[in-house]
């Protein structure tokens, strides 16, 4: 579902909070709250769907040679 977004003043949020946290949850509707003008905050819905945990990673790394075969390199604990 597509966020949808608009600008309330912070004033207005003031007055109006209860009503808009209801609307938010209930549209998936971002709202900005806006001092004279300038964006300050973001009312978001909460995703309350848990994260994928397997696959999480998937495609984020590229294995490029032999991971199994020993190495050549001799190392500091074989000695």
């Amino acid at each position: 579902m597509a966020l949808l977004r608009r600008k309330i003043a912070a004033g207005e949020f003031k007055a109006k909070c209860l009503a808009l946290l209801d609307e938010v949850s209930e549209r998936h509707e971002e709202i900005v709250i806006t001092k004279r003008g300038t964006p300050v905050a973001r009312l978001v819905p909460v995703d309350d769907t848990p994260p994928k945990l397997f696959g999480r990673m998937a495609g984020t790394f590229e294995i490029t040679g032999d991971i199994v075969s020993p190495i050549e390199e001799e190392w500091d604990a074989d000695k």
